[in-house]
């Protein structure tokens, strides 16, 4: 839940936005080491009643800084490609402690995995075959599931429907049984990650089962993956998912499973979303306010290329105009400087908005910076953590000379005439 300080004073984590900006510029990504802490202590706690082991989902902010922070709180990692790996190594995660779960990956990045030394996730059948050929009893793998379940906030984030492009389909479980068989495969995990912003236990309790079900097909099986997904509430009278619940329910049918069947798989999450979208914040400036036909169109220095989430998943973010916090309530639709139809809001009621002024997105910190570019050649934005009073720069801004430092050696050409 977001800190009523933002709200009241403009301040994030006792640290004035309006100082932060001025030392740092805009747009800036400011993240509250505090909240991901908590956050993260909050969800250890739901789960405490039964062996689990909670994986960040390293997708939602790849900052060294934020991976290490979770790794000292006692976080694993999840990584979907080879360099969130990477980076993950660079944190200090053991590659023990790293789960690798691509998707449409060829064996040669899987044989990379394995040089790295990190648990691959297989998610389609091809893959699963190769695999099996090139290394059988050898080395250990998982295998993700598409358990055909709808859930999730918003199309694009449901991902466990029969239609899905994630996932070995679990009805196709007689073949994936026929190839780890054949191979002598050593399969220590099955996986299910079915979307985000999942409201209620009923989808967590159904992957739980069907998983469950399918334990007896896999002797050497160490743990179940139920992937994450967990509501966060976006808007500010929104309660918060009753998250202490929903990991009682879980841990007591894995619980009720092992005492009937003597058997005690771990139980792994996969939280991304869930830790770190409360904790940041995106400080954007108002530069241009103008009036066209009935409505007022603010235009800010940042757009989608920073922030996607509002233009790719329809994404509700609270905003608060931290330059003029008692400034009389207009109404304003918020685009970007993009030359695109970027918008981030419309009709919202803010205080009124002036050029210069500084507009705060709250809950930016998953999926913010990890989904930016550099459309229309635009830098990406610095990044700033908060702990304990303290603000560090823990990304520099982008420069134009980082922009062009991928390209190969350039030789003007002299006009021809």
């Amino acid at each position: 839940m977001i800190s009523d300080e933002i709200f009241n004073s403009g301040s994030i984590a006792g640290l004035s936005v309006t100082a932060l900006a001025k030392e740092y510029g805009t747009p800036l990504y400011v993240y509250d080491a505090a909240t991901i802490r908590t956050r993260y202590q909050l969800l250890s706690k739901a789960f405490e009643g039964y062996p689990a082991k909670l994986h960040y989902a390293a997708k939602a902010c790849t900052n060294l800084h934020i991976m290490q922070l979770l790794r000292l709180q006692g976080a694993a990692l999840d990584t979907v490609s080879l360099n969130e790996a990477r980076a993950g190594l660079l944190a200090g995660f053991e590659p023990s402690q790293m789960l690798y779960t691509p998707s449409s990956v060829s064996m040669i990045e899987m044989q990379q995995a394995v040089e790295l030394g990190i648990h691959p996730v297989i998610d389609n059948l091809a893959l699963l075959e190769q695999f099996g050929k090139t290394y059988g009893k050898s080395y250990p793998c998982s295998i993700r599931l598409n358990p055909d379940i709808l859930a999730g906030g918003h199309a694009r984030i449901q991902v466990g429907h029969k239609e899905s492009k994630f996932g070995i389909p679990a009805y196709q479980i007689d073949e994936i049984t026929a190839i780890t068989g054949r191979y002598n495969m050593q399969i220590q995990g099955l996986h299910c990650h079915v979307g985000s912003e999942i409201a209620g236990k009923e989808p967590f309790l159904r992957i739980v089962d069907l998983l469950l079900s399918l334990l007896h097909l896999f002797p050497e099986l160490q743990f179940i993956d139920i992937g994450s997904g967990f509501k966060v509430p976006y808007y500010r009278n929104h309660p918060e998912e009753d998250i202490l619940g929903l990991g009682k329910a879980v841990t007591d049918r894995m619980n009720a499973y092992a005492n009937e069947h003597q058997r005690k798989p771990i139980l792994y999450l996969e939280p991304g979303k869930y830790l770190l979208a409360d904790a940041g914040y995106l400080v954007a400036s108002v530069r241009s306010v103008k009036p066209i036909q009935n409505q007022l169109i603010v235009g800010l220095n940042t757009g989608f290329n920073h922030l996607l989430r509002p233009m790719f998943y329809d994404a509700f973010h609270e905003l608060i105009n931290v330059s003029n916090m008692q400034g009389p309530i207009k109404e304003y639709t918020l685009v970007g400087n993009i030359c695109e139809t970027d918008f981030f809001a419309r009709n919202r009621e803010l205080n009124e908005l002036r050029e210069d002024d500084l507009l705060v997105f709250l809950h930016a910190g998953a999926y913010g910076f990890s989904m930016s570019s550099n459309y229309n050649l635009h830098e990406r934005p610095a990044e700033v953590l908060v702990d304990q009073g303290k603000a560090q720069l823990i990304r520099r801004r982008e420069t134009f000379e980082d922009l062009m430092a991928t390209q190969t050696a350039f030789f003007r050409l002299k006009n021809n005439n």
